[in-house]
């Protein structure tokens, strides 16, 4: 079955972002997300699940640890279980990516500060 944007699941997060689910199972997730200018979420981790980001357009900033990583179209970064990380786009315009995730993230979570809207 082909699946994109306008037939995916779709929800929203920090009230202005995005997210569909273009698959959607235990062992692997595929979701594209969008973020706007000013955007992201709090630093967290995932005790099980290894991810992999890559951008569609724009740039997205990832902190990883203790650096900051900027991902340009086309490029990708390995976050593995257990790292503090958090996405955001500190640009100008909208950032679109992939995140793959294996095992999925649902209910494998640990925020390192208080949920906040963005």
């Amino acid at each position: 079955m082909i699946t994109n944007i306008s037939t995916a699941e779709h929800y929203k997060w920090g009230d202005v972002c995005d997210g569909w689910r273009l698959l959607n199972r235990p062992d692997l997730s595929v979701i594209q997300e969008r973020i706007p200018p000013g955007a992201g979420e709090v630093r967290h981790f995932h005790s099980r699940a290894r991810q992999l980001f890559f951008v569609l357009d724009g740039h997205l900033d990832i902190e990883l640890r203790d650096q900051v990583f900027r991902i340009s179209q086309g490029d990708s970064l390995e976050v593995p279980p257990g790292d503090a990380h958090r996405v955001r786009n500190d640009g100008d315009v909208d950032v679109s990516f992939i995140v793959v995730s294996a095992p999925t993230t649902q209910g494998d979570r640990t925020n390192l500060e208080p949920s906040r809207q963005v």
